[in-house]
This record gives C-alpha cells, sequence and structure tokens, in this order.
C-alpha cells in the first residue's frame, strides 16, 4: 500500500520539493499565495469560521483544487457519485409519490416474471376506459397477468386492481388527505435512505484518503476529509430541499 501512494505522488513531488522555498504544498490546495505555509492556512480558516458564525453561517467553506489531489483521491468521481444519490431519489419521488393519475402513471412499473423484469407496459396494452378507470390488456402475455396484478399492487399508488381473465381492471383512487400523508411518509423514508446512501459513499472516500496516511502530509489529509465532509453535507441539504418541496406539493 506504501509502494502504491508512493508511486501515485511521484508526479507532485518534484513540484513540492522546487516549491518548499515558498512554502509546502498545503498551501497550495486553499488556493493560498504560495509564501504563506499551512499554520497561517489553518488560522485564516479559524478566522474565516469566526466571521461565518458572527453572519449566522455555519462554518467556513473549503475549495480545494482537485487536480493538485487526483493521485490522492478523484474528488470528482465522489461527487458524481453523492450527485448519483440525489438524481436516483428524484427519479424515486417522479415514480412512486405522484398524485396525478394518467396511462403514463404506469410507465415505471415493473412486472417480474419467471423470465425476468419487464415494463408493464411492454407487456399489456394499457387505455383509460373512463376518468375513473383504467384497463391492462395482457392478452399478449396472459402467464404473466398475475404477476402483473401483483407489481400494480405493490407500486405505492394506493391502487387496487381486479384481474378478469386476461384484463386487468384498475379503479382511479380517490385522492384522499390521508393517501398524500402517506405519500408525505413515503417521501421522508426514501429521503432517510438516499442519507444512507450518502454516508456509504462518504465513508468509503474517507477511507481511501486514509490509505496514504504516513505518506501525504497530515495536514493534506485533513483538508481532504473535511472537503468529503463538506460535500456529503451540502447533498444531504439538498435531499432535504426536495423532501420539502415534494411534502408542499403533495399536501396542497
Amino acid at each position: 500500500m506504501a509502494a502504491r501512494c508512493l508511486w501515485k505522488l511521484q508526479p507532485v513531488a518534484a513540484h513540492m520539493r522546487a516549491m518548499s522555498a515558498m512554502g509546502n504544498w498545503g498551501n497550495r490546495l486553499q488556493g493560498t499565495p504560495p509564501q504563506q505555509d499551512l499554520t497561517l492556512i489553518r488560522r485564516q480558516l479559524a478566522t474565516k469560521k469566526s466571521k461565518a458564525k458572527s453572519k449566522g453561517q455555519s462554518q467556513a467553506r473549503l475549495n480545494i483544487n482537485t487536480a493538485l489531489v487526483d493521485d490522492i483521491i478523484n474528488l470528482e468521481d465522489v461527487k458524481q457519485e453523492m450527485r448519483s444519490v440525489l438524481d436516483h431519489v428524484k427519479e424515486d419521488f417522479t415514480k412512486n409519490l405522484s398524485i396525478r393519475t394518467s396511462a403514463g402513471a404506469f410507465d415505471h412499473i415493473t412486472v417480474t416474471t419467471k423470465d425476468g423484469k419487464f415494463p408493464l407496459n411492454q407487456l399489456g396494452q394499457i387505455s383509460m376506459k373512463s376518468p375513473q378507470l383504467f384497463i391492462i390488456n395482457m392478452a399478449s402475455f396472459p402467464e404473466s397477468a398475475t404477476a402483473a396484478l401483483n407489481a400494480l399492487r405493490e407500486s405505492h399508488m394506493n391502487l387496487n386492481p381486479e384481474l378478469d381473465g386476461t384484463i386487468i381492471k384498475v379503479p382511479v383512487p380517490q385522492v384522499t388527505r390521508e393517501h398524500r400523508e402517506n405519500l408525505t411518509k413515503l417521501a421522508k423514508q426514501l429521503t432517510n435512505k438516499a442519507k444512507d446512501s450518502l454516508r456509504k459513499v462518504r465513508t468509503s472516500a474517507v477511507q481511501e484518503v486514509k490509505k496514504c496516511k504516513g505518506e501525504a502530509s497530515e495536514d493534506v489529509l485533513k483538508l481532504l476529509e473535511k472537503q468529503i465532509q463538506q460535500m456529503a453535507d451540502d447533498s444531504a441539504t439538498e435531499l432535504d430541499k426536495q423532501l420539502a418541496t415534494k411534502t408542499k406539493e403533495l399536501l396542497a
């Protein structure tokens, strides 16, 4: 492991020696003038934190140059993983928390059959017979009718479908206050699950940084851990905003 970290740091070793007279590598991470050292950086961060606190902000912001630490960890990859978590929960909100009923509302439902998983709209023909009733014709795949029925019941759409031969009748449920409140509870569950995923991404990234302990500056590693935590906190805040928006929409 030590050899791997040494090999990773070779591209910046020459740069660090060249800059030694002007300040160490940690200074460059914060974009600090090269003549200042990490001690001054910590003082500056403390000053920023004090000013932020006086303005009602929680803490000073970090903005590490990702290119300079790419040989320790790819922060852009970490950022993308966290963004994927946000995108996934947003997709879940769209699929599972809609109070609008149309034929397209069933597009996200996946049916598990003995041959694999398939979108409902690929197995059956979905049509609206009346504003209060949808019909799903399973004549093309009659053996999957029961599986499709179960998928509809488990879709969190408050559906109570009935199977009549190869025809599935899906009455349009009345959107009650209770149903809206149940959807908000589901939204919170999905958000908490997403936060668990964020914590896993953060933990994995921090562990990756710690692998180079003893081979890279301790101050650099600490700054990286703080940057990763800040990224996770920002993503969690975005999740809370999405939850608040969806809750307001559902209870409107």
